[in-house]
């Protein structure tokens, strides 16, 4: 019984040697190149998330377009549902600020909004608004008397905020930070921030502030999985994303992990993945933290820009930089709902997403896009405005890809001094039980000496993988390996 504006279709697409697959099965998905949930409308877009392995963005928005025309025949059978089963729909009262209290607060903010909106900092606007607030507050509670509730002022400001901010924008093409419509905030990246992690990056756009760290691992740290349904059974890259209360100028408790942080996290970490390299190139555990420290927008994408950087900062061989920035956009309706003037933002502040009508987070590389999502607080984005802003998160994102590059050019060639070694050499199969020694004393030995780990792999092909903390430990247990199962070399001393 519930007032409906039509249908909407959702499916998952994927990408399979060129060639696009609707609904693709768990062991075509270990082969597909894209990762797209679409959800939409009979016309427009209305949301998407997913990954990619560094698809162009031409290619991204043939994905959007092929999904689109696939939910078609979604929509069609729910219209058929629709008119064979469908219930005359009932109508319900809006909850709204009571017209009187809306104008005596608009009488008492009046220039004063203004003002305070274009304020030079976050928190210097949240104090004159709240400034404003307590005073329409006081006026209401003298006017109105015992008919006063402060929730309606609270709804008020709300109303009236809004309409300052989307006025501005749309109409004067000014926002509350004074940049233009396609401007990014000033951004500055260090690398190398603390000296005792394997690496570390600050990255800062705005008053949004990332501190990553990645610390590496052996095969021994990774993470176990238990799936009902089939998959992968250990994960060896791992991202964390931390959003304290001071990050956004509170006092508060740090508690279990909310839904925001774990959704923020896994954007981040699927936007990173494509550019790792093989496990077999690095055989190493993998995990970054990004910790924020100011928050005013996109801290996901901060922490996608300053883990790329941590990780080349650690020595991880990625083949390149990857970078995000969201969009967000401001739109004018005619009486029938349409769109008759809109405004594409590039890189918007945490009001802009409040209080406007889109969050279009895209990451990628410069070779294409590895992750991104979309939030629209209107009923359809029109694949026309979806195009512009793709057009112009992939212009911003090349500008932040190039301060990355001055700060960070490319990974350490060597890794950090506390980092883990890894090094995997092949013996003879034969030699194997030598290395053991009798009741595994041999390796034992090897391991007291010098402090590192090995494993020998179990299908007796030869392959040793050794484990230390440090390059001089690994450089006497290479040694200790060699003297028992390396061939004899003319010129060489042995003991014995």
């Amino acid at each position: 019984d519930i007032p409906w504006n039509g249908p909407i279709g959702c499916i998952r697409l994927g990408e399979i040697k060129g060639e696009f697959v609707v609904n693709p099965t768990n062991e075509q998905m270990y082969d597909s190149s894209l990762d797209l949930v679409y959800v939409g409308s009979e016309k427009e877009m209305m949301m998407i998330e997913g990954s990619a392995d560094q698809i162009p963005e031409n290619r991204f928005v043939e994905a959007l377009e092929f999904a689109h025309e696939s939910i078609q025949d979604l929509i069609a059978a729910q219209r058929r549902l629709a008119e064979m089963c469908g219930k005359p729909k009932k109508s319900f009262d809006l909850v709204k600020v009571p017209d009187e209290v809306l104008k005596h607060c608009r009488e008492i903010s009046g220039e004063r909004m203004e003002e305070a909106i274009f304020a030079a900092s976050k928190q210097e606007r949240e104090i004159a608004v709240d400034a404003i607030k307590e005073d329409a507050s006081k006026a209401c509670e003298e006017k109105f008397g015992e008919d006063f509730d402060s929730d309606h002022i609270k709804m008020a400001f709300e109303a009236i905020q809004e309409e300052v901010y989307r006025e501005n924008i749309l109409v004067r093409g000014k926002r509350a930070d004074g940049r233009g419509p396609a401007d990014l905030r000033e951004i500055s990246c260090e690398t190398g921030v603390l000296p005792r992690v394997h690496g570390s990056a600050v990255f800062t756009r705005g008053e949004t502030q990332s501190l990553v760290l990645s610390t590496l691992g052996t095969s021994r740290d990774v993470q176990d999985l238990d799936g009902l349904t089939g998959g992968p059974s250990t994960k060896s890259f791992i991202l964390h994303y931390n959003f304290p209360p001071f990050s956004v100028g509170e006092a508060g408790r740090f508690g279990f992990t909310g839904r925001r942080e774990i959704g923020h996290g896994a954007l981040a970490e699927r936007s990173v993945l494509p550019i790792l390299p093989a496990e077999d190139d690095f055989p190493y555990a993998i995990r970054v933290v990004s910790e924020i420290m100011s928050s005013n927008g996109s801290t996901s994408m901060a922490s996608v820009c300053g883990g790329s950087l941590a990780l080349m900062d650690a020595g991880v061989p990625i083949s390149q930089h990857v970078a995000g920035i969201s969009t967000g956009l401001v739109t004018e309706m005619d009486d029938s709902g349409n769109i008759n003037n809109y405004v594409v933002l590039t890189d918007i502040i945490g009001a802009e997403d409040h209080f406007g009508d889109m969050d279009f987070k895209v990451c990628g590389t410069r070779d294409g896009v590895t992750g991104f999502q979309l939030d629209l607080k209107i009923q359809g984005l029109p694949f026309g405005i979806a195009k512009e802003a793709i057009k112009q998160v992939t212009d911003a994102r090349m500008k932040i890809l190039s301060v990355m590059e001055e700060a960070q050019p490319t990974h350490r060639r060597e890794l950090r001094e506390h980092a883990p070694r890894i090094e995997t050499i092949q013996i003879d199969p034969e030699k194997i039980g030598a290395l053991i020694g009798p009741g595994g004393k041999n390796i034992r030995r090897i391991t007291e000496v010098t402090g590192a780990s090995i494993d020998i792999d179990e299908d007796n092909s030869g392959k040793v993988r050794i484990y230390a903390t440090d390059s001089q430990a690994m450089k006497r247990a290479l040694q200790e390996v060699d003297l028992v199962t390396g061939e004899i070399e003319v010129g060489k001393t042995y003991r014995g």
